[in-house]
């Protein structure tokens, strides 16, 4: 027997965080929360797979509940668990909460398919009551590059290295659909952010992170528009 469920029956559509560090981008999801930006909207869990992360006690002084969950610990605490069974764990823990929109804000762990297969649906979960339940939850993440020209880490020092190449006139920051591949899912939000000539790297990366602020919360309406529209 099985179900499947996709959002729940209250008009507050709920999001989930992951994040690794700072936690400035979750900062500007919350501060857009139940503004004309991002109606109707909540974030019930900041996970961080880093204790330390400062976006942690941003989610505190929000009243958001948290959790943490690392990798390298929690392989040690499960003798014969793998890389994928902690990201089973972490989907776990985003399914159960029953999230309308799963971000990844800083989120500096590329999730396999055994997060993905859980949070869209293709594999199901058992409940408290033996019922297996599936669920199909969007996930995105923010990506500070454009589509398809510096996946990975370190996006920004790479692009504003071949920009003092002349090998790019721009760079800028997208937020996309999750898949497999990493930063290879389908563009939600793109936003183009020049590089000056002569501007040291740091000038770029603040003018490119106050873009993520504003690209993050644009995203996130938008999906959320579209699995739980505002009820008007």
């Amino acid at each position: 027997m099985s179900s499947t469920t996709s959002a729940t029956t209250t008009t507050t559509r709920r999001i989930i965080v992951l994040i690794s560090g700072s936690g400035s981008n979750l900062q500007a999801l919350i501060d857009a929360l139940n503004t004309p930006a991002l109606p109707d909207a909540q974030v019930i869990l900041v996970l961080s797979n880093r204790k330390a992360a400062y976006g942690l006690q941003r989610a505190a002084q929000a009243n958001i509940p948290t959790a943490y969950l690392a990798l390298q610990p929690y392989l040690k605490n499960n003798p014969g668990k793998t890389r994928e069974d902690y990201d089973a764990e972490v989907a776990k823990i985003v399914v159960k909460e029953k999230p309308d929109l799963v971000v990844l804000a800083g989120w500096m762990h590329i999730m396999s398919e055994k997060f993905l297969e859980l949070v869209d649906g293709r594999k199901g979960l058992k409940g408290d009551d033996g019922v297996e339940v599936t669920h199909n939850i969007p996930v995105i993440n923010l990506h500070p590059a454009l589509p398809g020209a510096f996946d990975g880490a370190h996006a920004i020092e790479r692009a504003y290295e071949a920009f003092q190449k002349g090998e790019i006139a721009h760079s800028g920051a997208m937020v996309h659909r999750v898949v497999k591949d990493v930063d290879k899912g389908e563009p939600v939000i793109v936003r183009e952010v020049p590089i000056e000539k002569g501007e040291p790297i740091e000038s770029f990366e603040e003018r490119l992170h106050k873009v993520e602020h504003e690209i993050i919360v644009q995203a996130a309406a938008k999906v959320l528009e579209e699995v739980k529209p505002v009820q008007r």
